[in-house]
């Protein structure tokens, strides 16, 4: 009687408390992806340097061109969103289950904000005849900024799934969870460089 009583209280236990989660947040190999794409960025941001200095003139004349509001508001979006992932993810390790689905939920809600600004942005300048052909400043600006709003799609998606094994798991997968997480936040992280290097610097 008391072997069996003990049995059922550990069962309960373990039940009970939260998955246990490394130390090092997320899967290993969204680590490698991250790395690889910040390498990646890293290349880009080197040559835009590189040719700003030999160009200086016409990279700052196209930036002048830039709406700073518009970037900050960009900017703004991103940081906001950043925030809920954030939030969410603390909601999913104390179990708080509907807390981190309306936070991931605004999470997705302020980034699906970010391609429709992107957009709006582009197009006067496509229609004013500032295409990526025009000079290597512009070159730059479409080149980086769409391959970051590809990312952001991506992340979305991601979002939604975090949103989705939240939802339907019995007990949500915490490095699951981790993993969408800092793919967000690197995407985050990227765009602060480009709103510096696009929109700021001089």
């Amino acid at each position: 009687m008391s072997n069996t009583l003990e049995s059922v209280v550990h069962k309960v236990d373990v039940r009970e408390q939260p998955q246990v989660v490394g130390a090092f947040p997320g899967q290993p190999s969204m680590w490698f992806f991250i790395i690889g794409d910040l390498l990646i960025f890293g290349a880009y941001f080197i040559a835009y340097m590189a040719y700003r200095s030999q160009e200086p003139d016409v990279f700052l004349q196209s930036q002048q061109a830039m709406n700073q509001g518009v970037g900050a508001i960009n900017t703004i979006v991103l940081l906001t969103s950043s925030l809920f992932v954030a939030l969410g993810t603390e909601a999913v390790r104390a179990q708080k289950i509907r807390d981190s689905l309306r936070l991931f939920g605004l999470a997705m809600v302020f980034g699906a904000l970010f391609p429709v600004l992107k957009i709006f942005e582009w197009l006067p300048k496509i229609e004013a005849g500032h295409t990526p052909g025009e000079n290597l400043y512009l070159m730059f600006y479409y080149v980086m900024t769409g391959l970051h709003l590809f990312h952001v799609l991506l992340g979305l998606v991601i979002l939604g799934f975090v949103m989705r094994n939240i939802k339907t798991a019995a007990n949500p997968d915490v490095r699951f969870v981790e993993t969408g997480a800092i793919y967000w936040h690197m995407v985050d992280l990227l765009w602060l460089v480009l709103f510096a290097l696009f929109y700021l610097m001089r």
